[in-house]
């Protein structure tokens, strides 16, 4: 049997090793996306994070692992649990910290039980991680942003959990005007619109990889994303660091860029890998219609078609995607809440919340904006 072990930092476990059992190139789970995370100041305890990263090991062989987090609040993972540890709470318990299997800041499904393939060891994964709360004596786990075929892995003592986002997949468009021909006459219309006012605003737009801006450039993205997250009263988790370390792995960085006279004005920020790119962060300085709309979607979908790309995922929840050629897709979720009588109360709710989820899901799907689907 597998031993299993808790590291404290991602950089605990050689980065060959970890690497290796990615079962695709989801660039959410590579070791120096979660280093970078770590080492730039964004997972701190005080924010509520702390590294707790599993491995199974065969004669100090790493043969599984597994990102996992102990959690002091639930902040930065968009499967939202704040009722239930408001619940856990009025009972008179403490509901963190908790354990969390998933990649800080990053509602994106991916692989989260890296085992190589291997299906004995995805259990062997998920077993671990119960021990390991029971030990700790913690209320929960959750697995977030899963792949269908981790799912198995998860016992009937875990609580299935859906959402809804909003993804662009590719047809096999030519270019964007392509596209637009696809979708029907008062969606093309709207989109011919929106950029067309952004395009008489006197911007110059461009695309850029993230390992060709300067210090000086990516501290002017970081600016906008701070501003960004303040004007909404947000917490702004990531730091200018983290920002430039991204535009050190690779390609896996991509950025539209708007600027005026004074420099970059506006800005979104995507991560791309195994053929799909990930709207990430957005912020501008300036006030001009219809620019969040062709920074964050619209370059979006050029540059994907540009690259064959198979899809873009622009980030969590927006109906407003849909009539910009974006569909409903479910992502899924396990929970597993130690306490039984609390998890059959959980387990009923969130069957009716399920039930809504498709009934959403399939409504959105009828009013998609192609003209055939």
């Amino acid at each position: 049997m597998p031993e299993a072990r808790f590291h404290r930092r991602i950089a605990e476990i050689p980065v060959a090793d970890w690497d290796a059992l990615r079962p695709d190139g989801n660039p959410f789970l590579t070791h120096a996306f979660l280093h970078a995370l770590e080492d730039s100041g964004c997972i701190r305890p005080d924010w509520g994070w702390q590294a707790h990263h599993l491995g199974l090991y065969v004669r100090d062989r790493l043969v599984a692992a597994a990102p996992l987090y102990l959690k002091g609040n639930s902040h930065g993972e968009f499967v939202f649990d704040w009722s239930w540890a408001a619940a856990w709470e009025r009972a008179g318990g403490d509901y963190y910290p908790k354990l969390l299997c998933g990649v800080p800041y990053s509602p994106v499904t991916g692989p989260r039980l890296l085992a190589g393939g291997s299906i004995g060891l995805q259990h062997a994964l998920v077993a671990a991680m119960r021990r390991e709360v029971e030990r700790l004596r913690l209320s929960s786990i959750h697995a977030n942003f899963l792949l269908d075929d981790e799912a198995a892995a998860f016992d009937a003592d875990w609580l299935a959990r859906s959402d809804v986002q909003f993804h662009w997949h590719n047809r096999g468009w030519r270019d964007f005007g392509d596209f637009l021909a696809a979708l029907n006459h008062k969606k093309r219309a709207n989109i011919r619109h929106e950029r067309a006012s952004v395009a008489a605003g006197g911007l110059r737009v461009e695309w850029r990889g993230g390992d060709t801006l300067d210090e000086a450039e990516w501290n002017a993205v970081h600016a906008l994303y701070l501003a960004t997250f303040d004007a909404k009263g947000n917490h702004a988790a990531l730091t200018a660091d983290f920002f430039r370390r991204l535009g050190t792995l690779g390609g896996m960085a991509q950025l539209a860029l708007a600027h005026d006279e004074a420099g970059i004005a506006a800005m979104a920020l995507f991560l791309e890998g195994d053929g799909v790119l990930y709207g990430r962060y957005w912020g501008s300085r300036v006030e001009l219609p219809g620019l969040h709309f062709e920074l964050c979607y619209y370059r979006g979908i050029e540059h994907a078609i540009a690259r064959g790309l198979q899809r873009f995922e622009p980030g969590a929840q927006g109906e407003h995607k849909l009539a910009r050629g974006f569909l409903p897709v479910l992502t899924r979720s396990r929970h597993l809440i130690l306490h039984e009588g609390f998890r059959a109360a959980v387990r009923e709710a969130l069957q009716q919340e399920a039930a809504s989820m498709d009934l959403y899901a399939g409504e959105c799907m009828a009013h998609s904006p192609y003209a055939r689907h």
